[in-house]
C-alpha cells in the first residue's frame, strides 16, 4: 500500500474541519431560532453603567429615559 501524500492528508483535514464547523454553525442557528433572546427587559447593570458614565462626564446630570436606536 502506498503511503498517503501530504496533500491528501491536508485536504482531508481541511474537509473534516469545514464539515465540523458547518455542523456547529447550523446547530447554533437552530438554537437561536428556537430560543430567541429577550430584548424587552433592560438589565439593571446596563442602567447603572449608563447612569454612572453620564454622571462622570456631566456632573449633576441624571438619566431619565434609555432607549435603543436602531
Amino acid at each position: 500500500m502506498e503511503p498517503a501524500s501530504l496533500f491528501s492528508i491536508c485536504t482531508i483535514a481541511i474537509g473534516a474541519v469545514f464539515a465540523l464547523l458547518s455542523f456547529l454553525a447550523i446547530t447554533m442557528h437552530l438554537i437561536t431560532v428556537l430560543f430567541p433572546a429577550r430584548t424587552d427587559v433592560l438589565d439593571p447593570a446596563v442602567v447603572a453603567a449608563i447612569s454612572g458614565t453620564v454622571a462622570s462626564v456631566i456632573p449633576g446630570a441624571r438619566v431619565t429615559k434609555i432607549e435603543e436606536v436602531r
